[in-house]
C-alpha cells in the first residue's frame, strides 16, 4: 500500500510564455509519518526523436511531511531553449512531475504541451530565425494527464517482509522441483547384513526469478 497518494495537481499561470516558470499546486495524502523526506521533480521532454534533450527543470526535497492532507507550489525554471534543437521548440512536447522516496519513484504525472508562436503560419515560410521566445505562447493540456504509479519499499520492516516473503517462496519452488523430480517408489535393495543400500539423488534446485 502507498503511504502517500496525489490527490490533485493544477498548473498555474496556464497558458504563458515560455520564458516563465513552470507551476504546479499539488494537493497530496500521507497515510503514515515517513522516516525521510519526498523528492519532487520537474523533467521537461526537449525533442521526442532523442532523450539526450531531457532537462530536469528542477528537484525539491519536501519534509518532514505530516500524516494527512498536504498542499504545495512547485516552481521550476522555464526549459533551456539553447539544449532543444529548433525544430522542437514549437510543437507538442511533454512535462512530467514525479516524485521519489528513498531514491524510489512512485508517482509520474505527465502532460501534453504545446509551444506556439501566434500569427505564425507554417505556408508562410520557415520560422524567424532567431527564434522570438518573448512571443511563444506554452500552453499544459492541464485536463489530460497520464498518470503512472509504481510500487515501491517503504520502511525497513517492509523490505524485511518482503525478503523473507521471497526467500519462502524460492524455498516451496525448490521443494516442489524436488518433488516432481524424485523417482518411483520401489522395494529397497537390501544388502546381506540387512542395510539399505539405495542412495537418494539430490533435489534439483531452481530460484524463482522475480521481476
Amino acid at each position: 500500500m502507498a503511504l502517500v497518494n496525489v490527490c490533485n495537481v493544477v498548473a498555474l499561470d496556464n497558458p504563458t510564455k515560455f520564458t516563465n516558470p513552470f507551476q504546479f499546486e499539488i494537493t497530496f495524502e500521507c497515510l503514515q509519518e515517513l522516516e525521510d523526506d519526498l523528492e519532487w521533480k520537474v523533467l521537461y521532454v526537449g525533442s521526442a526523436e532523442s532523450s539526450d534533450h531531457d532537462q530536469v527543470l528542477d528537484e525539491v526535497m519536501v519534509g518532514p511531511v505530516p500524516v494527512g492532507l498536504n498542499k504545495f507550489v512547485l516552481q521550476a525554471d522555464a526549459a533551456n531553449p539553447d539544449l532543444i534543437p529548433k525544430d522542437s521548440l514549437i510543437g507538442v512536447t511533454v512535462v512530467l512531475v514525479t516524485c521519489s522516496y528513498r531514491e524510489q519513484e512512485f508517482v509520474r504525472i505527465g502532460y501534453y504541451v504545446n509551444n506556439e508562436l501566434p500569427n505564425y503560419d507554417p505556408e508562410q515560410g520557415p520560422l524567424p530565425d532567431p527564434l522570438p521566445l518573448d512571443q511563444v505562447v506554452r500552453t499544459i493540456l492541464a485536463d489530460k494527464p497520464r498518470v503512472t504509479r509504481f510500487p515501491i519499499t517503504w520502511s525497513q520492516e517492509q523490505a524485511q517482509q518482503e525478503q523473507k516473503q521471497k526467500e519462502q517462496s524460492e524455498a516451496n519452488m525448490t521443494e516442489e522441483d524436488g518433488m516432481k523430480a524424485a523417482p518411483a517408489a520401489s522395494s529397497p535393495a537390501v544388502g546381506m547384513d540387512g542395510n539399505s543400500n539405495i542412495v537418494s539423488p539430490p533435489p534439483q534446485q531452481e530460484m524463482m526469478q522475480v521481476e
